[in-house]
């Protein structure tokens, strides 16, 4: 029988798709079952000790062949999918094992694996989905009516193309089946923004019925009865062809790279500038970076074993009806890998890009590939560093670069940019760019129309409510353990004031490091300090950095950010548990991956990390896993309208005694020739210090 001859973390190919549904539909045939609907076909990814043992013997050949990434043996773990499905009449979903057998041309029963029922829970809203309760919307009577008649006959819709149903999940939920809610919007003209003329009708879209269930109305303004409600026909757009000035004073602004990239691509292996790793994407989280390592000395040592963002929560500061049913769960409810859409060349991705397609599953169980959905590229990142000898003018600088490695999710109306980055000093960094369009709504009953409670006015009776973005990262450490990080130790470092003392500290000003180790799962539940400086470690104890006689280490470095609003014991306080500290610790277990649940949407209790942290287990020798939560508190602004400048979120993983010394000190001296002096000076010298520009030949960076 013919073997899998890729990497075992290679996401499915379109064939492996067809092939896992046909088996799901020949099980399904053979146990008369009836119709499937396909939510998820994912890859099922190996158990972590097995793919250990893969990684450490990959990583070992490479290193036996002097090479960055040999083609990988034929793997010996099992391929296999994961995959979700629906049935009629099931209040729950099937999860489904399947085994992919290379080569076989007519899947059948056997290869299920399993064939598990998940009561009770609710599977994630997936395209198909968030398109069909927009066309069960529109299709409705009664949505119909009330377009006509709620505004004194003033609107009248006729053409319901310009009828806009945003499907968002429901946060608790008023009625009893699988929901979508659809905040509706009006377009003047096919490019017009939306979201300048919101409505004041939220129907409730039943996805198991196929049919609308209830019309939520604040004004309470029925067909024939009532004031007529107004809405804001003031356009306000973004689309360049409703733009009627642009600028004229912009230059071109061209990256380039005569000699082409540094990086170099085998199948999902990358390797760039002593970093390796393996590129994932899923349905789920999107972009997931497998077996990061750096290589230093010539060993090539495991720095992540995996990264990836798991979840975010987007709460509305709005408590009134039916607003307080506003709080998406992004990953969980929609998939971060459903929602990506193709990036644009010299627009999205700007330099010279390698492009990955994404390949993932409709409802129907058929491929889908989404080209363009991962963009790879590098990027200047200004000076790496730099030190004048002033004694004799000798100057020695570098520029620094990073690899950065992007996705876009468009979530409805918001677009969340992804961007990984790995750096030349062996820093590891996070970015969200959080743009798009605010979700807008006419002031509620009650409110001051010109100045609303909870949001600010970005037009005429439009209304942008406050609200958070609260995001959570999941990081397995290695921090040099081979075996994928199983002795790595966890510890919070703070910065410590010493009190005044005459012998020690008789001016005041002394201050110190002060370092714990968090040994136990209630122990490691933490919130950030910036006052106290405060970095979570990831500690190798069983590596010595051979300078500072330490154990060689990661750090956290979180950025300050105000905390979940939301009330304790609230709906969202609770469903939303991973967003109540910044930090947790949990020994690792293969079937935990998701902190708010494996099924998140339309559910009212966290069933992740609030289940796994209920017990105080040890982490000693229990291969750590790092949950990292983080966010933006949106206090809406005029500007953030008609289309809102990008917000950005993140945090940095940097080495903390990884390395003897600076790993750059190996970069050649590279002075851009390309580079232009605007003042018209020939070498581009002035005066400094009566040297040149700190040494006196006009040469910046090799110490001539």
């Amino acid at each position: 029988m013919k073997t899998f001859s890729g990497h075992p973390l290679d996401p499915l190919s379109a064939d492996e798709i067809k092939q896992a549904a046909a088996a799901c539909r020949a099980y399904a045939d053979q146990n008369a079952i009836g119709s499937l609907r396909f939510n998820v076909i994912s890859l099922q990814e190996p158990p972590k000790k097995q793919l250990v043992e893969y990684l450490k013997t990959a990583a070992a050949a490479a290193a036996a062949a002097g090479a960055e990434a040999p083609p990988p043996p034929p793997s010996p773990l099992p391929r296999r999918a994961f995959v979700i499905l629906q049935l009629p009449g099931l209040c729950g979903v099937v999860e489904a094992e399947v085994d992919l057998q290379a080569g076989v041309p007519e899947p059948s029963a056997s290869a299920v694996l399993s064939w598990t029922t998940v009561a009770g829970v609710s599977a994630l809203a997936s395209p198909d989905d968030c398109l069909e309760a927009e066309a069960l919307c529109k299709a409705d009577p009664r949505v119909r009516q009330l377009l006509q008649e709620r505004w004194g006959g003033g609107y009248g819709i006729t053409d319901l193309d310009s009828l806009c149903c945003d499907p968002w999940s429901i946060h608790a939920s008023p009625v009893d089946e699988r929901a979508i809610q659809c905040f509706l919007y009006v377009k003047t003209s096919p490019e017009d923004n939306a979201y300048a003329h919101p409505l004041d009708m939220t129907p409730v879209v039943g996805l198991d019925s196929g049919r609308v269930l209830r019309i939520d109305l604040p004004y309470k303004a029925g067909p024939g009865g009532g004031p007529a409600i107004e809405w804001n026909r003031e356009n306000n757009n973004y689309h360049t062809a409703l733009q009627t000035e642009l600028r004229t004073d912009m230059k071109p602004l061209n990256i380039t790279q005569p000699q082409g990239p540094s990086f170099s691509v085998q199948g999902n292996h990358i390797s760039w500038q002593n970093w390796s790793f393996i590129l994932g994407f899923n349905y789920r989280e999107g972009v997931v970076l497998h077996d990061v390592r750096y290589k230093y000395g010539g060993v090539a040592r495991p720095v992540m074993h995996r990264v990836s963002l798991v979840e975010m929560a987007v709460p509305y500061a709005d408590p009134r009806e039916p607003y307080v049913r506003k709080c998406a769960f992004d990953v969980g409810d929609y998939g971060l890998g459903y929602c990506t859409f193709p990036l644009t060349l010299g627009c999205d991705c700007l330099g010279h890009i390698h492009y990955f397609d994404a390949t993932l599953a409709n409802s129907k169980g058929e491929p889908v590939t989404i080209p363009k959905a991962i963009c790879m590229h590098e990027e200047d990142t200004g000076l790496l560093y730099k030190h004048v000898d002033y004694r004799t003018g000798h100057a020695e600088s570098r520029r620094g670069r990073r690899l950065v490695v992007s996705h876009v999710a468009t979530v409805v109306n918001y677009e969340y940019a992804f961007y990984w980055y790995l750096y030349m000093d062996g820093a590891i960094g996070l970015d969200i760019k959080l743009t798009g369009e605010l979700s807008t709504n006419m002031p509620s009953p009650g409110e001051d129309p010109t100045a609303p409670d909870y949001g600010t006015l970005v037009g005429p009776g439009v209304n942008a409510q406050h609200h958070q973005h609260m995001f959570c990262a999941r990081l397995d450490p290695a921090v040099g353990d081979e075996d994928g990080g199983r002795g790595v130790v966890v510890k919070e470092l703070d910065v410590e004031t010493l009190p005044w003392d005459g012998l020690t500290n008789p001016y005041g000003n002394g201050f110190r490091t002060v370092e714990t180790a968090l040994t136990s799962v209630h122990g490691a539940q933490r919130c950030i300090a910036p006052e106290r400086g405060r970095v979570w470690k990831f500690v190798n104890p069983q590596l010595l950095n051979p300078v500072s006689r330490q154990p060689v280490a990661y750090k956290l470095v979180p950025v300050a950010h105000p905390p979940l609003a939301a009330l304790p014991g609230s709906l969202i306080g609770r469903k939303g548990h991973f967003a109540t500290k910044q930090l947790w610790v949990t020994p690792h277990n293969d079937k935990q991956n998701w902190p708010a649940g494996d099924y998140v949407f339309g559910a009212k209790e966290c069933t992740g990390l609030a289940v796994w942290t209920r017990e105080d287990a040890p982490l000693a020798g229990a291969d750590p896993v790092v949950w990292y939560s983080f966010g933006v508190t949106h206090v809406v602004r005029p500007e953030d309208f008609p289309i809102m400048p990008v917000e950005v979120c993140g945090f940095t993983l940097k080495p903390a005694g990884f390395f003897p010394r600076n790993p750059c000190l190996d970069l050649p001296y590279d002075r851009n020739a390309a580079s232009v002096d605007n003042h018209g000076s020939a070498d581009g010298a002035t005066a400094a210090n009566g040297h040149g520009n700190g040494n006196g030949n006009g040469s910046c960076c090799n110490g001539a």
